[in-house]
């Protein structure tokens, strides 16, 4: 069996090593492209509170209709009485603390003020 030299192999390495690092390049480039807002940037967007995760309203919905989920509202009671979501339970802000009682610690709670 012929044995193979040296500078066979060396190209075989080139060419390995030369395409790991373009798909490293292609991984960092992607990477760069999708990272998510930062909370500064989420402040000068005008999002109060980056830090908490934001629900949309198709998850909030899906989750009233499957039963995971109650929708609180902290707004005042008269802001309540104005106008809210169907179903929500008012527990104006305010009182959240003597009230939290009232909410089922084994249901996702979605709050929200405006």
């Amino acid at each position: 069996m012929p044995s193979r030299s040296k500078t066979n192999s060396f190209p075989i390495f080139v060419l390995i090593g030369g395409g790991l690092l373009l798909i490293l390049a292609a991984i960092l480039l992607f990477n760069q492209n999708n990272t998510a807002p930062t909370p500064e940037a989420a402040v000068e967007e005008g999002i109060p509170h980056p830090e908490i995760p934001r629900v949309s309203i198709e998850d909030s919905k899906a989750a009233i209709e499957s039963g995971s989920a109650v929708i609180l509202d902290v707004r005042s009671a008269d802001a309540y009485a104005g106008s809210h979501i169907v179903s929500a339970v008012n527990i104006p802000l305010a009182e959240l603390e003597s009230r939290i009682g009232e909410l089922d610690p084994n249901q996702w709670i979605i709050t929200y003020c405006t």
